[in-house]
């Protein structure tokens, strides 16, 4: 079966419309026990035209934003675990029309300006969100981030590794072994 025959397409006044899905994946084992206070640690990726985009930091002054087969939690990383789809709508731009749109999103998302609580995969998935249907991905998914944002305090009790890719960079030098 091809990727072009998974994804689903209507007619509407003539214009092909494409199904444009929100995959969210707990990050966490922490989630067992946080969600059910309307907080968590989510990745989110956006669905269209059978593939997956989302955006993850790393320490280059290049585009964090990456494509993967739709809900592919192996591709992700063994602390991701895929948690629902969310239909957001339908778009009526074309397949070469959306990779357009995020080449363009990668100049602004790129894997050095990552951060958890200011720019994170759930804010790429929102602006992907609004341009590609004017829709807006559920609260709850970026909440920990708002509040986040809100209460400065919070961001300072995260473990440094968790908000940039800088840290997550000087981590792993620290704990490479001298020879």
């Amino acid at each position: 079966m091809s990727l072009n025959s998974i994804y689903t397409t209507t007619t509407h006044y003539g214009n092909t419309m494409v199904e444009v899905k929100l995959n969210v994946y707990d990050m966490y084992w922490i989630n067992d026990y946080t969600t059910t206070l309307g907080l968590g640690v989510f990745h989110s990726g956006v669905e269209v035209f059978g593939k997956e985009y989302a955006f993850g930091g790393h320490p280059f002054p290049m585009t964090g934003i990456f494509e993967i087969l739709p809900r592919d939690v192996d591709d992700l990383g063994q602390q991701f675990r895929f948690k629902e789809s969310i239909c957001l709508g339908t778009t009526d731009l074309t397949e070469d029309q959306v990779m357009k749109v995020v080449d363009c999103l990668g100049k602004k998302y790129s894997g050095d300006s990552y951060h958890l609580i200011h720019k994170n995969c759930n804010h790429f998935t929102q602006e992907l969100s609004q341009i590609l249907c004017g829709k807006d991905i559920p609260n709850w998914v970026n909440r920990l981030a708002t509040v986040g944002a809100r209460m400065p305090f919070m961001e300072r009790m995260l473990p440094k590794e968790w908000l940039t890719p800088l840290a997550i960079e000087a981590t792993v030098h620290v704990k490479q072994p001298q020879l």
